[in-house]
């Protein structure tokens, strides 16, 4: 493996992880989105599906960006679990706890993204720097939106 495989191998691990946690993410939102109840139903409900179409278009680019990268985006459910930080939750939650929930996920998530972006950026490899940049700006905004919802 050449000096070049190898740096676009541990950007790929690092985009796998990220790929892993962003579909546990995902199922989350879909679990919130179909479980909300409440007062703040009509709210919520709408945001979650806006969240989770904006999770699986994510979901998406990252696998993609593997693939440009020549290897294997994770693809099955085992591998997202068996490497995802993030865990499956199947209680229901009030619609408070639910948003706390979701902002803790994808804070993990952007820590994650960050990450990736420190390794893109070390070994020179724009393309994956660019799209986790517009990903981290797009987090940052939601999770302001998220912790203003909770007051905070």
């Amino acid at each position: 493996m050449n000096q070049s495989e190898t740096n676009s191998h541990a950007v790929c691990a690092l985009l796998n992880d990220l790929l892993a946690n962003y579909q546990v993410y995902y199922q989350r939102l879909r679990h919130c989105h179909w479980n909300i109840r409440g007062d703040q139903f009509f709210t919520l409900h709408v945001k979650f599906e806006e969240m989770y179409n904006d999770a699986q278009l994510k979901i998406d680019e990252i696998a993609e960006r593997i693939l440009t990268l020549g290897e294997r985006p994770y693809s099955t459910f085992t591998a997202y679990l068996n490497t995802a930080e993030l865990k499956e939750s199947e209680t229901l939650m009030d619609p408070k706890a639910m948003v706390e929930a979701l902002l803790v996920d994808s804070h993990v998530i952007l820590k994650l993204e960050r990450e990736a972006v420190k390794a893109g950026e070390e070994v020179n490899d724009a393309g994956t720097v660019d799209m986790l940049t517009t990903f981290i700006s797009q987090k940052e905004k939601n999770n302001w939106m998220l912790a203003a919802y909770l007051g905070k």
